[in-house]
């Protein structure tokens, strides 16, 4: 049971018949109470009418006797005077409640001055008027049992006052038979009709969402196939729709894509790495090996080199390693201008000359990476230039900015973003011992995008090539 109802389907034909269900029963408890209502206020209607036509003849001066009632099935009616006395009733009633007295036979009401001559009018005609209705009526809900028939009943309490006789109150009842008849009708209808249209919402909510979802479906199976089979090429099927499902097919394909190219940059990443340390081990073991057999002519100069280069690409290697784990560059606040002065103090295998035009600049970051990033730099200059190096750092609004700049032959503009991927060496006639493993722009891109910056190049004023560093100063990173 909950795994059935741990689907999206489950809950969602689930929500629906409870929103459904709740709904019809707010409109159809509306619906009784309306009906109910209304037809309560036809009953009063009847019994306030018909409670009046007695009354109007009460004031006209008709006798107890004479009076013209209705009939007892539609209106039971009682009479009771200022005494709480009956005085009149409908014939065959034999129950009644709800109304001033339960009396069902009449008892006669006490005779007043005057009354005498009642008979003496009426064999003259119709009485003239000898009272009043009053307006207003008071209603109750009874029952009365007539000719051995029990109801329900709406009774109307209308107030007649005559000249002669005193006043009256007139009951007369207008019967709920309808009413209850409607009522009931009405909820049968809502107890078989209700379920079914439950039933439908539920079966149309199951099969709605059963098509919205089998997107999502082949998503998933796919994406169980990608994972069994390690096929990254692999993209799940995106639905020609405008909706979130397709959005999430998209994400999804998105996501592969960039897997892949992660997976495809680390495949690469390490058979370069493999590539690029087998060539310096296999010559240092060559150089030991013949050391070894003939300790006259080992190249101990060359070994060493080797060595260098081996555990300068291993560093890097091991920088890069860290940088794509995501390792923070830091908070210490690091001087651009001393920086790079000590930097420069302590190299001594340079080339060519270096020029500076350095300004006080702060930053704040790593020193090992940023130092990294102007060794890189200028070991890429010094490389590439004929006869000048020139190091200058600056303030740009909220950028500081470390420029390199060398009087070589530069870089061609369609080459300028290839030459910051990893163990990409443009001249491919160089040879590794003059070229490096082609790690060293890749690192000191990486490093300054990981302190918020860029690292670009673009042509110098004496033609060769220039990088640019840009990297936030403290005051903007910290509004």
């Amino acid at each position: 049971m909950s795994r059935l109802f741990g689907s999206v389907r489950a809950r969602a034909t689930l929500g629906a018949s409870l929103v459904v269900a709740l709904a019809l029963v707010a409109a159809g408890a509306a619906v009784l109470l309306a009906l109910r209502a209304n037809l309560t206020d036809q009953a009063d209607g009847r019994a306030d009418s018909a409670a009046r036509d007695v009354a109007s003849q009460l004031v006209a001066g008709r006798p107890f006797d004479d009076l013209d009632l209705p009939d007892e099935d539609d209106s039971p009616v009682q009479i009771v005077d200022e005494n709480g006395r009956l005085v009149a009733a409908s014939d065959d009633l034999e129950r009644i409640s709800g109304t001033g007295t339960g009396a069902v036979k009449p008892v006669g009401a006490a005779p007043r001055s005057g009354a005498g001559n009642q008979g003496d009018e009426d064999d003259k005609g119709e009485a003239p008027e000898r009272g009043e209705v009053d307006e207003d009526a008071e209603y109750s809900s009874g029952s009365a049992t007539v000719d051995g028939e029990s109801a329900d009943y709406r009774f109307a309490a209308v107030e007649a006052s005559t000249e002669d006789r005193g006043d009256f109150t007139v009951y007369a009842g207008g019967s709920l038979a309808d009413e209850q008849s409607a009522t009931s009708t009405a909820l049968t209808s809502m107890l078989i009709g209700f379920p079914l249209l439950l039933a439908v919402v539920a079966g149309v909510t199951w099969l709605v969402t059963r098509r919205a979802l089998r997107p999502v479906a082949a998503i998933t199976a796919e994406m169980s196939a990608i994972t069994a089979s390690e096929d990254l090429a692999r993209r799940v099927p995106e639905p020609d729709t405008h909706d979130e499902i397709a959005r999430l097919a998209r994400t999804t394909n998105e996501t592969l894509t960039a897997l892949q190219t992660s997976v495809e940059r680390q495949r690469r990443f390490v058979a370069d790495a493999s590539h690029e340390l087998r060539s310096p081990i296999a010559s240092l073991r060559t150089q030991l090996e013949v050391g070894a057999a003939h300790p006259e002519l080992l190249d101990v100069d060359g070994a060493v080199e080797d060595t260098v280069r081996l555990q300068e690409l291993a560093a890097d290697l091991l920088l890069l390693a860290r940088l794509d784990a995501g390792e923070k560059p830091g908070e210490g606040r690091v001087d651009l201008a001393a920086f790079v002065r000590e930097e420069l103090s302590q190299r001594t295998r340079d080339r060519v000359d270096v020029h500076t035009d350095l300004k006080s600049v702060e930053v704040a970051g790593s020193r090992g990476q940023l130092a990294r990033v102007l060794g890189n730099l200028l070991n890429n200059a010094q490389r590439h230039a004929r006869s000048r190096v020139t190091v200058t750092t600056r303030s740009d609004g909220a950028w500081a900015v470390l420029e390199v700049a060398d009087d070589g032959s530069g870089v061609p503009s369609s080459e300028r973003e290839r030459i910051f991927e990893r163990f990409v060496r443009l001249d491919d006639a160089r040879t590794r011992d003059e070229g490096g493993a082609g790690l060293g722009l890749a690192i000191a891109r990486d490093v300054a995008v990981r302190h918020g910056g860029t690292l670009v190049v673009c042509e110098a004023p004496s033609g060769g090539a220039l990088f640019e560093l840009r990297l936030p100063s403290p005051q903007s990173s910290a509004e």
